[in-house]
């Protein structure tokens, strides 16, 4: 059984899992799926097209699903997608996807802070953080513990790594490759994430060893592609280093520049 206020609306279309909890004023429209122990407080709305997991916790005033905020949007089929225990928290705000993706997706064990915005066919993977007031622009990518202190701008198609962590305030033009701590203005890399790698069972070799691979790429004097060609000749292959190597060469915005770059 599901604890639904008889004041809310929840269309009779919608599908919703079992002890979801839907609090007076929210509203929930057809074509929305909520997972089992899902909390919806009140005012928050979740629209068409929604998919949300399970024990997921929405606060008041966010809003799911809306229609992009995007010209070329014309009423196609689209989703908005949130995994499991992802808390979604006041006035965020997440649009549904656009004919370009089709889908916006956030993944399990998220945090979105008040006032965050998740723009059309975005995809965050897992454990990621928004913090305050964060805005992504339309097709970023975050992937996996990536955090975005307070204020981040994203710029659209940008592309943040793993286990990032940017400055509050943050402007993001270019990709984030993973592991590393950027702040300044214009953003720069500033060095590893330390302190997330060690939190996450990072051993002291393995985060030298990535720390090798940025003293080439950042600080070294090469430019991006001689920087690539001296770390695979002369690092030892590592499940680390061959992801930041492919993150780099996979980029298409290119990569934020370094703090000793001119």
């Amino acid at each position: 059984m599901s604890n639904i206020s008889p004041l809310a609306f929840v269309h009779p279309e919608a599908k919703i899992g079992k002890d979801v909890t839907i609090e007076p004023f929210a509203y929930i429209d057809r074509n929305v799926e909520i997972g089992d122990g899902t909390v919806v407080m009140p005012y928050a709305s979740i629209l068409y097209g929604a998919r949300i997991g399970k024990e997921c916790t929405i606060f008041p005033h966010a809003t799911i699903s809306a229609i992009p905020q995007d010209l070329k949007f014309r009423g196609e089929e689209s989703l908005a997608i949130i995994g499991d225990r992802t808390s979604v928290r006041e006035c965020v705000t997440v649009n549904r996807g656009t004919a370009s993706r089709g889908e916006t997706v956030i993944g399990s064990d998220c945090l979105l802070m008040a006032y965050s915005h998740v723009a059309h066919d975005c995809v965050l993977k897992d454990f990621v953080i928004l913090g305050n007031a964060t805005q992504l622009a339309g097709e970023v990518e975050i992937y996996d513990y990536a955090i975005l202190s307070g204020g981040t701008l994203v710029h659209q198609f940008s592309r943040i790594g793993a286990h990032t962590m940017t400055q509050g305030g943050s402007k993001v033009p270019k990709d984030i490759p993973p592991y590393a701590m950027v702040g300044r203005e214009p953003l720069t890399y500033v060095g590893l994430n330390f302190v997330g790698l060690r939190r996450r069972g990072f051993s002291s070799e393995v985060i030298n060893s990535i720390q090798d691979v940025y003293r080439y790429l950042y600080l070294a004097g090469y430019n991006t592609t001689q920087a690539l060609e001296k770390i695979e000749i002369e690092l030892p292959e590592t499940k680390e280093r061959n992801h930041i190597i492919d993150f780099v060469k996979s980029s298409s915005r290119g990569i934020i520049r370094g703090n000793m770059e001119g």
